[in-house]
């Protein structure tokens, strides 16, 4: 059976789509439950802004938790973990993003466009410059993550945090993730570059021609503006 005439669910069976897919769950396992870390940032910002900022009620709420909960809630250490846990966030955040279409696009002329050619864009993009920058900084993290942790890398304040590895080896983590983000939209869009024009499965970054301007502002929305102008033209049209 060719893939013209196969099925849809014989068609996403294609090797590259699987694999893609499998990498997407893996990306979004992660992504999803790194997202949760916005909560914690939310929280540790509120008491450090209030305990520094506010009345005198907040600074002995923020001093009632160093002395009874965790010396983490002193200012200094606080504020610390606040940009240990947004580095979480984002970290392991930006593949998810990226599979799910979410990254800010300067799209002047890649959204006229046709499907083949957004993806020749994608797969460019993602050959020779998501995939290799990703890889280098990933290496670079490795060494990063290895020094701080044979040198035992502690806060060059001297009542922060130690133990700065572990964040620098959260950073590698989500630098993978992405990097699984990459090849899996480079799959996509390889299909969609090489394969049969016939084979049809759930895209990541691109549209098929038939979805194209799904949309608020896509062309779907243009066409049925059209449509309504015309409408209203030829309303007028009968009236007078």
């Amino acid at each position: 059976m060719t893939e013209q005439t196969m099925a849809p669910r014989e068609i996403s069976s294609h090797p590259m789509v699987q694999v893609s897919y499998k990498l997407k769950t893996i990306v979004d396992f992660i992504g999803q439950r790194g997202a949760f870390f916005i909560l914690p940032l939310v929280l540790f910002t509120m008491i450090d802004v209030f305990g520094r900022k506010l009345t005198n009620t907040a600074f002995d709420f923020q001093l009632w938790l160093v002395e009874n909960v965790s010396l983490y809630f002193q200012s200094t250490m606080l504020q610390e973990l606040e940009w240990h846990v947004h580095t979480a966030l984002f970290s392991l955040v930006l593949g998810y993003g990226f599979t799910h279409n979410r990254h800010v696009r300067v799209d002047l002329l890649r959204m006229h466009l046709q499907t083949k050619t957004q993806a020749l864009i994608e797969f460019v993009g993602t050959t020779f410059f998501m995939i290799p920058y990703t890889i280098v900084v990933i290496y670079f993290c490795y060494i990063f993550t290895y020094d701080s942790y044979v040198t035992n890398e502690i806060s060059a304040s001297l009542v922060g945090m130690s133990h700065r590895w572990i964040i620098k080896s959260v950073l590698g983590v989500g630098l993978i993730v992405a990097l699984l983000s990459g090849i899996a939209v480079w799959l996509q869009s390889t299909v969609v570059l090489f394969a049969s024009k016939d084979i049809r499965f759930e895209l990541m970054t691109l549209e098929w021609p038939e979805e194209m301007g799904e949309g608020v502002e896509g062309y779907k929305r243009m066409v049925l503006s059209d449509q309504e102008t015309d409408m209203k033209k030829i309303g007028k049209a009968g009236k007078g």
